[in-house]
């Protein structure tokens, strides 16, 4: 196996163990395709899903098989006419029996941190959704807490900036300055360390890189 490869699955090994003592239910995955393709098995016949904004979604895949699902009930923002729809939408998501999403960085020892302007994701995470489904690269494996909120503000933030044409420090500069600017992206910081409802949350770990 190639080494980098082998890196990934070992380390996917170690992480998996560690989710399994937080009542998080790890899975891991070569490809994308695969991963998308268990991530879709969880779905039942007239099941409501909604999900938040993510690279990983799109580059994986997994936003095509939503949207072409013709048996789900998709709460797709891209649909609304104005900001209200917008709103309505972010409210119904947090309803779904389903919710879609990746994470800012995951730790070693099993621990997700995520990073948001607005905090819808990380609201849906938190509660509301029967299950939230998390696909990630393993791009986004990091040693511990203190190196995950550095990879979302450092490697994550200011890609993510350009991609939302923020006017932050970060978009313009590629460097964090621990800003309160308009438009912050980092105005809402969640650890998740323990799912209290045994398997709500699933996380699905790919060998390949995608997102930021």
């Amino acid at each position: 196996m190639e080494p980098k490869k082998q890196y990934y699955r070992n380390l996917a090994d170690t992480i998996l163990k560690n989710l399994e003592k937080r009542q998080m239910e790890g899975y891991y995955f070569e490809t994308a395709a695969e991963a998308v393709k268990k991530a879709s098995s969880f779905l039942t016949p007239g099941c409501s899903v909604g999900f938040g904004g993510s690279m990983t979604l799109s580059e994986s895949g997994m936003m095509d098989a939503l949207v072409n699902n013709p048996d789900i009930t998709l709460f797709d923002r891209s649909k609304a006419r104005n900001a209200e729809e917008t709103k309505e939408i972010y409210r119904k998501c947090l309803t779904a029996d389903y919710f879609f999403m990746s994470t800012n960085a995951i730790t070693a020892d099993g621990e997700l941190v995520n990073i948001d302007g607005n905090g819808n994701r990380l609201a849906a995470l938190v509660y509301g959704p029967e299950y939230v489904i998390i696909l990630a690269g393993m791009n986004k494996a990091v040693r511990n807490v203190e190196d995950a909120v550095s990879r979302v503000r450092n490697i994550a933030a200011p890609p993510n900036g350009n991609r939302l044409n923020k006017e932050t420090p970060c978009a313009i500069t590629g460097v964090c300055k621990d800003c309160l600017s308009p438009g912050c992206m980092c105005s809402h910081t969640v650890i998740t360390r323990y799912c209290g409802t045994p398997g709500r949350i699933k996380i699905l770990l790919i060998g390949e890189e995608l997102g930021y």
